[in-house]
């Protein structure tokens, strides 16, 4: 049985995110596909841009499935989420390009984060 089943996709979404561990990442369909909503990344979205400036939620985990973020209508936020990935290790480029399938968060309780990608295997 699916877990987050017996959540509203809100709670479903946010209890997902709240997992992922620091230097990992998550797609916004990952989080979707995880709560029992697989076609519902955009909702996952309009979820995490509807939180609180201080909230402690680790949203800035989640970027887009081809792996950068996303800046079109966010671009101040869009350079928060690059600071705060940047401050845990995640290698991102001056683009918000990063290597999505090298810190991907498999669901698990996985607390260290991967060695980062070696220069120039973009």
């Amino acid at each position: 049985m699916n877990p987050a089943a017996s959540l509203s996709f809100r709670e479903a979404v946010l209890a997902l995110v709240s997992r992922i561990p620091q230097g990992r990442l998550a797609s916004y369909g990952q989080i979707a596909l995880m709560a029992g909503f697989p076609r519902r990344p955009r909702q996952v979205g309009m979820v995490l841009k509807g939180l609180p400036e201080t909230t402690e939620l680790p949203w800035h985990r989640v970027v887009n499935t081809k792996g950068y973020v996303p800046t079109k209508g966010r671009w101040w936020g869009a350079q928060l989420q690059i600071a705060r990935l940047r401050a845990e290790g995640i290698a991102v480029d001056e683009l918000g390009n990063l290597d999505l399938e090298w810190y991907r968060w498999d669901g698990g309780g996985d607390s260290h984060p991967p060695i980062p990608p070696p220069e120039g295997t973009d």
